[in-house]
């Protein structure tokens, strides 16, 4: 992708461990590639948390509140697979 398109992250049901899958091409999103849309960071959307995916042929940019906020215990973002 050229352009980096805005999708939104799914939470995958039935892992042991929180998972968030690219809203696209559906790939795993690594914690390491989530940021807080603030800052030199800021992307135009309402989203407050996005993520990056790093599949080669994807790229596109996910919006992971709501994936988030379906999550049990707010303390599990902290483990969110990687």
């Amino acid at each position: 992708m050229d352009t980096p398109e805005h999708f939104q992250a799914i939470l995958a049901k039935g892992h042991a461990i929180p998972t968030l899958l690219c809203g696209h091409c559906q790939s795993t999103l690594s914690r390491t590639r989530m940021f807080l849309n603030q800052g030199d960071a800021r992307v135009d959307t309402l989203c407050q948390t996005l993520a990056a995916c790093s599949a080669d042929d994807c790229g596109a940019l996910n919006c992971c509140d709501s994936a988030l906020s379906e999550l049990e215990n707010p303390d599990l973002v902290r483990q969110i697979a990687s």
